[in-house]
């Protein structure tokens, strides 16, 4: 099911390294007060960009220390596209529960479309996360496009589905 509502455009090389740079928005510790999620599944570092209702940018410094990198794959290190839209999940999650109203709710998965992974993430790459909120409906469902870039280069993009649930 396809948005009627355009993606945001992506992000240049240049504006990718200046967010990169970039002093939190939210912390890690910050992030854990919005999030439920805890090692080893918080995939994300750091928010560096933050628009209330509308959107966020956020980090993730990909380690070769992972914990995934001992299974996928012996020798050839890569991290599993699933926790790649995990991570852009998250960044979601960060927009949804910020929203009024919605305090106290969790943000769970309710689908994934058009999700396409472009190219591999590699232990020292740093992913850029974006969330963008296309809808939402009576406080309980939403919809984003997420997209996450490595050095400007597009790694993964889509749209997500969320639930919000008590």
């Amino acid at each position: 099911m396809a948005s009627d509502v355009s993606p945001p455009p992506r992000l240049s090389a240049e504006a990718a390294a200046q967010l990169a740079t970039a002093p939190p928005v939210f912390t890690t510790e910050q992030i854990l007060e919005i999030l439920p999620h805890r090692y080893p599944f918080l995939l994300v570092d750091r928010v560096v960009e933050y628009q209330p209702g509308q959107r966020a940018v956020g980090l993730k410094n990909v380690t070769f220390n992972e914990p995934f990198f001992q299974g996928h794959f012996p020798n050839r290190p890569i991290m599993p596209g699933v926790l790649i839209v995990e991570a852009m999940a998250q960044i979601g999650g960060i927009v949804l529960t910020k929203l009024p109203d919605v305090a106290g709710r969790l943000a769970l998965f309710a689908g994934i479309d058009g999700v396409r992974f472009r190219r591999p993430v590699l232990p020292g790459d740093q992913l850029l996360l974006s969330a963008d909120l296309l809808t939402i409906r009576q406080r309980r469902i939403g919809k984003m496009f997420c997209r996450a870039q490595v050095g400007g280069q597009l790694v993964t993009e889509g749209e997500l589905m969320f639930s919000l649930v008590d």
